[in-house]
């Protein structure tokens, strides 16, 4: 699909592209989302520049997604997406800065980008520039990561609350220790992902700082580089907190478990030693000697069994009373 936005009287519309051969030169924007050949091609001729290919986008190497190629500015970063659900992702995106143009390549739907498209629609300078579009994006991606972080963050305080919560509030086994384990596993997988994108973010920045020294860029615009610099090094340094944090919850989720575990055993331990005096005596008089007085007793039997009842009773006290004085149980 292929957008091209062209600023009007204090507006930015969307002009509709149907006739590839013939893009507006008065565009600013020109946003490719998953775009054919065709599309490549008429964006191709109408900005002078080569579009990248998604395997492009993907390399990992900084000199294939940071560089200048016939003074245009090419810029790859991964960026977040449906990081409102239950399986985020991240996905490539590429900025392209030819003269006073942005064109914009991805394969998915970040969020910032349709915030910026309707934050320019409802108000926009006649004449804003390519630079001034791409200035907007990385303000509402960055804006976009801190959101997450916030979010993340009081979501993992709530799963610390949870695992250390006061022991008059639990519950022994009501306590959902995996769906905590799930939530704790979909917390740092989020994280990890926004970290990986502020990193992007972060060296798209400082590129983008390094190649205005020979541009004419407005103070403004170069005061806001700045403070994105600053911005992306302050959430990097967040989500590396919380990733150490999510780790620390981890652990403690389970060493939880391992209590509860040790627990049972406990309980196992007891019954065991409850249970050795009368397995003795049904020992003693389950062996097989000749001379037993007690089998030709008439009330042998019930000698027997209660004398396994008491010794019962009595190695069930005890050791309670041990137990508790050692503080085990």
């Amino acid at each position: 699909m292929l957008s091209v936005f062209v600023p009007s009287d204090f507006s930015l519309k969307k002009a509709a592209a149907t006739d590839l051969g013939v893009l507006p030169e008065a565009a600013v924007w020109v946003d490719l989302v998953n775009p054919t050949v065709e599309e490549d091609r008429a964006v191709e001729r109408l900005a002078g520049i080569a579009v990248p290919t998604r395997e492009d986008m993907q390399e990992i190497e900084i000199s294939s997604r940071l560089y200048i190629e016939n003074s245009a500015r090419y810029m790859t970063a991964t960026l977040m997406c449906q990081s409102d659900t239950d399986m985020p992702r991240t996905t490539a995106v590429t900025f392209i800065l030819t003269g006073h143009r942005l064109v914009t390549v991805r394969y998915d739907l970040p969020k910032p980008f349709a915030l910026v498209e309707n934050k320019l629609a409802r108000a926009c300078s006649p004449g804003i520039t390519g630079e001034q579009v791409l200035m907007e994006l990385l303000d509402a991606v960055i804006d976009r990561c801190a959101d997450i972080l916030e979010r993340c963050g009081a979501d993992i305080d709530q799963v610390s609350h949870d695992i250390f919560e006061p022991e008059s509030q639990r519950h022994g086994h009501a306590k959902q220790y995996s769906q905590i384990l799930i939530a704790i596993g979909r917390k740092g997988d989020l994280t990890s992902k926004v970290r990986e994108s502020l990193v992007s973010i972060g060296r798209l920045v400082t590129f983008l700082s390094a190649i205005v020294e020979g541009v004419k860029w407005s103070k403004d615009m170069r005061e806001q580089l700045k403070t994105m610099q600053r911005d992306v090094a302050s959430l990097t340094d967040h989500a590396s907190y919380l990733s150490n944090k999510i780790t620390f919850v981890l652990d403690a989720m389970l060493g939880v478990v391992n209590l509860e575990q040790n627990n049972i055993i406990k309980l196992f331990s007891v019954m065991a030693v409850v249970l050795m005096p009368p397995t003795l005596i049904a020992s003693v008089y389950g062996m097989n000697f000749k001379i037993m007085p007690e089998l030709e007793w008439t009330h042998g039997y019930p000698f027997a069994l209660v004398l396994m009842l008491m010794l019962m009773l009595i190695a069930a006290i005890v050791p309670y009373w041990i137990f508790k004085w050692k503080k085990w149980l």
